[in-house]
């Protein structure tokens, strides 16, 4: 039988885990306790057009794949985006086959089987699907953890909690297992017939950030370290609503989709000058709107007052039930006063490159996830594409893994060469995030980003952050031009893409090419 590691339980980590138990000797391997994870936090929900007597009359497939594409700006695989959106419905099917509990419309009777839909930015129809209001992530990940708990006790699943991967061991141009550190001390090293990378993203390469404490992009460094190709690292998106208190928390691009506007320290709403759309515009385009705002010595402020107003002051409450509890926990009655915002990393929409079964360009190693890029999210993810991309190519990446398609012709991707510098310095807790935030954040240019590079090339590289760091200054260095959630000041055109030239751009370590 084959034996399969897989690195993260998020839901890339925890839907591909299910895929394989028993299938394989699989080990599913957990930096913190089983589901902690960028998934868990999730507010917004899960995208998707469900079967036609379940979605909102007029939304199509071809919808949510045209808005997907909008939202990246040409910049996606139309491959991916057509498989995404095309298998988001048999996704929603499988995820309530493993007990996630979907909230339900309340216009059709109770076990009806229609579930509500919500609208959000930059989509055309009302297609999200919620858990608990808006603690969606989090119900997904108790509910697969649940089912996974469950193949551990039957013995169909290993479980490694509180276990940091270290590296990745290549053995003959191939990933043959993991080094792994435990919390008691020890370094393991274990061989698998093929690792599935579910790592999560990086947001704690800044210092405002959406992500929880363990988004430090190891999977990346790592699959970097080992010669893997990564691509489209200057794409990170910020999401434009975090709340701007000493414990920061965001708030859901869903309450801007129940009517909430963004407003300056005046009270005045700004977004209608930005875009057409206002509050209702891509994420990149509201943060950096915002982001403006705040530069010029303004503040901005998130005001639901007016859907308090019009629905009923429990209206807020009940839709956002845990928005609203952090909120009054930091002393906010966001029925009665606006909150300050600020925008903060959120996702990472580059990572190490993948073909649609999730495999990478080393042979043995497949990313799912965050972790990987597959190119369904172009230059800018559309809002709550994330847990539905994680969901459809780790079952995906986990078919590949048992099947043929792990012993053919594995993917190559065209790919720069690219090698770090690197001193002997140890960064101060808090410095990375920080010259990463002022120097590479939202809106970047050619001086503020060789400032990063040459601070970047004094530290050592053994952090996954320091690493990480690099690629994303080298990849915002290589492309001059603005587009998505890169936004260059000094090349403010956009930068189109080229019909006889690939737009997308990956790197490669130098040394691992000449080894």
């Amino acid at each position: 039988m084959l034996r399969i590691a897989v690195v993260g339980s998020g839901i890339a980590g925890l839907i591909a885990g299910l895929a394989l138990a028993g299938r394989a000797e699989t080990t599913v391997f957990c930096k913190a306790g089983l589901g902690e994870s960028n998934s868990r936090y999730a507010q917004g929900g899960i995208a998707a057009v469900l079967d036609p007597e379940l979605r909102t009359p007029g939304d199509t497939v071809a919808w949510h794949v045209a808005d997907t594409l909008a939202a990246g700006a040409g910049l996606n695989d139309p491959a991916a985006v057509e498989l995404l959106c095309r298998e988001a419905a048999s996704v929603i099917r499988v995820l309530a086959g493993h007990g996630v509990d979907f909230d339900a419309d309340e216009a059709w009777p109770p076990g009806s089987g229609h579930w509500a839909l919500g609208l959000e930015a930059a989509h055309s129809f009302a297609r999200i699907l919620h858990v608990g209001g808006d603690a969606s992530g989090a119900g997904i990940v108790a509910a697969l953890a649940a089912a996974v708990h469950r193949c551990v006790e039957a013995g169909t699943l290993q479980l490694r909690e509180h276990t940091e991967l270290l590296e990745l061991l290549v053995r003959d141009g191939a990933v043959r297992g993991v080094r792994t550190w435990t919390g008691s001390g020890a370094e393991i090293e274990q061989e698998f017939d093929a690792v599935l990378l579910a790592s999560g993203g990086g947001g704690q390469l800044f210092e405002h950030t959406t992500n929880p404490a363990g988004a430090t992009a190891d999977g990346l460094a790592a699959a970097w370290r080992a010669g893997a190709v990564v691509q489209d690292l200057e794409f990170f998106q910020f999401h434009p609503t975090l709340v701007d208190h000493e414990r920061p928390f965001m708030v859901s691009e869903a309450v801007r989709g129940e009517g909430a506007v963004l407003l300056d320290e005046h009270g005045e709403r700004f977004m209608l000058d930005v875009d057409p759309a206002a509050e209702l515009a891509p994420r990149d385009v509201v943060a950096r709107g915002i982001a403006a705002k705040i530069a010029s010595g303004g503040k901005v402020f998130l005001d639901a007052r007016g859907i308090a107003a019009e629905r009923g002051a429990g209206f807020l409450a009940r839709r956002f039930p845990g928005i609203s509890a952090q909120l009054a926990d930091r002393g906010f009655d966001w029925a009665r006063q606006s909150v300050p915002v600020i925008p903060g990393a959120h996702y990472w929409m580059g990572g190490i490159a993948t073909d649609l079964a999730g495999r990478s360009s080393l042979r043995g190693l497949f990313a799912i996830g965050e972790a990987a890029c597959t190119g369904a999210h172009g230059a800018n993810r559309l809002a709550s594409n994330s847990l539905l991309e994680a969901a459809v190519f780790a079952a995906r990446a986990a078919r590949a893994a048992l099947g043929a398609e792990q012993h053919g012709p594995w993917p190559v991707f065209e790919a720069t060469p690219l090698g770090l510098e690197n001193g002997l310095l140890d960064p101060e807790p808090g410095e990375i995030p920080r010259l990463m935030m002022s120097r590479a954040g939202l809106i970047r240019d050619a001086g503020s980003l060789a400032v990063a590079a040459k601070q970047l090339a004094l530290f050592r590289p053994d952090a996954p952050l320091v690493t990480a760091a690099q690629l994303l200054v080298a990849a915002a260095q290589a492309r001059e031009g603005s587009i998505g959630a890169h936004w260059r000041s000094d090349f403010p055109h956009r930068d189109l893409p080229q019909p006889s030239a690939t737009p997308r751009r990956s790197w490669i370590n130098s040394e691992r090419l000449a080894s």
